[in-house]
């Protein structure tokens, strides 16, 4: 089964999709969708169209599933439920807080237009969450961690550009070491928000910004760093182009429980990613449930889904009789 796929926004993350799905031996990428003058945009498939995303209802028909690569910020709360109107999607809507309120705005649109829509698949939420309900499930008496870092968080950089006044930006998530090696002391810590993690940001100003209120700003952003110690650095152009290119990140899931009559075993799951490439290792996240996307259809499925509710053979090019010789 061939699966024609569209991506909508080509930045970090619509190039690492385009490199996900370039690999895959069933995915076929027919379109970039973009708000830019697609006369301006050079992508790295040349056979493949650049068309103005307003074109892209146009191509409900040609395409099994379009992969969003906007933001969380602004882009995806609005985007997504409006494109499931017309194709099947995949997003990587990662506001945890605002998940419940996009996921029954998203349900709606493929519903009554009979489209599946997967959200918020990536590495957290995405597989960190599937490492989680996993290990919930296997540890009922337990305790959850999960620490990011260190490493750029693609969303809050993305979130700390809409400011005005900001040219460029990188933010940075930073575990707390001690709070790290508490955790897998077996001692059970009980850690806030805030003892878990730092936000580093390094920020490149518009001229005549106001540092001050800028600064403020992202301090006391809701759902991205109020609840953290989070350091502002305010860094010229050519230091930001020297030193902050790189896109690398990772972290840990970490649930620690007990087993036995008097709970008298010690039990731990540590699922662990490190990653050189933030965008490119979400696009190979998105572009494999770009496939559990167009199978879930053609079987007659329809609304929204997230990472929880597809089984894992949907993920894979493999046959079930491959994956049961060689990866069961």
């Amino acid at each position: 089964m061939s699966i024609s796929v569209g991506i909508i926004g080509y930045g970090n993350l619509g190039r690492g999709v385009e490199l996900a799905v370039n690999a895959a031996p069933d995915l076929d990428l027919k379109a970039v969708f973009t708000r830019r003058d697609p006369s301006s945009l050079k992508i790295l498939s040349s056979e493949v169209p650049v068309v103005h995303v307003d074109e892209a209802p146009k191509w409900s028909e040609e395409l099994d599933v379009v992969i969003l690569c906007g933001g969380s910020a602004t882009d995806l709360p609005v985007q997504t439920p409006e494109y499931t109107r017309y194709f099947n999607v995949v997003d990587s809507f990662d506001t945890h807080a605002r998940i419940p309120d996009h996921f029954a705005n998203v349900d709606k649109a493929g519903r009554e237009n009979g489209h599946v829509a997967v959200i918020s698949v990536g590495w957290d939420p995405g597989l960190f969450s599937l490492a989680r309900i996993y290990s919930n499930s296997v540890l009922l008496d337990g305790k959850d961690y999960t620490f990011w870092g260190r490493g750029v968080s693609q969303g809050h950089s993305d979130a700390i550009r809409r400011i005005p006044g900001v040219k460029n930006a990188k933010q940075y998530t930073v575990p707390v070491q001690a709070a790290l090696d508490a955790v897998r002391s077996g001692s059970n810590p009980e850690l806030s928000t805030r003892d878990k993690h730092e936000r580093e940001c390094f920020v490149v100003l518009e001229e005549g910004a106001d540092a001050a209120k800028i600064e403020n700003t992202i301090k006391t952003m809701p759902n991205y760093f109020a609840d953290y110690n989070t350091t502002v650095h305010f860094i010229s152009e050519e230091e930001f182009n020297q030193n902050h290119q790189g896109m690398a990140h990772g972290g840990f899931v970490i649930r620690t429980g007990k087993t036995g009559a008097n709970k008298e075993n010690n039990e731990m799951i540590e699922f662990q990613l490190k990653l050189d490439s933030n965008p490119e290792f979400t696009g190979s996240v998105l572009a494999a449930y770009a496939r559990a996307v167009a199978r879930l259809n053609t079987e007659g499925k329809s609304g929204c889904m997230t990472a929880f509710d597809i089984a894992p053979a949907y993920l894979s090019p493999l046959s079930g009789e491959e994956l049961r010789a060689h990866l069961l």
